[in-house]
């Protein structure tokens, strides 16, 4: 169970575009030494978001740890990212890269996207995505127990078992968190619209088989779509 457990590890962090940063703690927002005004901006946009982040968050989850910790991950080479994840006392924490937040346009591309990752949270999508990595791999090594497999084989097939359960619903929590972060930057007074053209900019994954993220199209359609259902 050892291949397990570390597996099941690295499924405990939400990445929304190129990577997921692990194990270095940043600068918190406000803290921020990078010069420009891309800092300044995301730190204004994250004094909106995070505390309509937090009241949804204990209307819909009055169980969970709402406290988001919102902060610049400053550290150099990182790939334009933002992701989500949890510290040891469970609360949740939401990193971008400092790449990410200068390629973004506008304060509301910088709102959506922070409204999507704490919609990860609000959705409870690590757990999720914990159990049925966990679940795949166990069944996989289950299998190969009884298939006679050696110890190196069962411990193959609970990693191949523990990727296919992280990834089986990631798309769908992707196009989740898009519409509740639609919601959450549009009561803070952003436009998730002119937000989702970041999309445009990004590659786009294509629709491929255990992917981690939807088509960037399909992507769009759904905040489309969740600002009809808004309006």
């Amino acid at each position: 169970m050892r291949i397990v457990f570390k597996f099941i590890a690295t499924a405990l962090l939400a990445g929304c575009t190129l990577a997921t940063p692990t194990g270095q703690t940043a600068p918190v927002v406000g803290h921020a030494t990078s010069a420009g005004r891309a800092p300044v901006s995301f730190a204004a946009v994250a004094r909106r978001i995070e505390p309509l982040a937090e009241q949804i968050c204990r209307q819909r989850t009055p169980r969970s740890n709402c406290d988001f910790r919102i902060f610049i991950d400053s550290r150099t080479g990182q790939p334009p990212n933002a992701y989500q994840t949890v510290d040891d006392q469970g609360r949740p924490e939401i990193g971008f890269t400092t790449a990410l937040i200068a390629q973004a346009h506008n304060n509301d591309e910088l709102a959506f996207v922070l409204g999507h990752e704490t919609a990860h949270h609000i959705l409870g999508h690590i757990a999720k995505t914990r159990d049925t990595a966990l679940a795949g791999a166990l069944l996989g090594g289950v299998l190969a127990t009884l298939a006679g497999g050696s110890a190196s084989t069962v411990d193959l097939a609970q990693n191949i078992g523990g990727t296919v359960g992280a990834r089986a619903y990631s798309k769908d929590f992707e196009l989740e968190a898009d519409r509740l972060g639609t919601e959450i930057a549009y009561r803070a007074g952003y436009d998730p619209l002119d937000g989702a053209l970041f999309f445009t900019r990004i590659p786009d994954p294509g629709d491929q088989f255990l992917g981690t993220h939807p088509p960037n199209g399909a992507r769009i359609a759904t905040v489309r779509q969740a600002m009809d259902d808004l309006r």
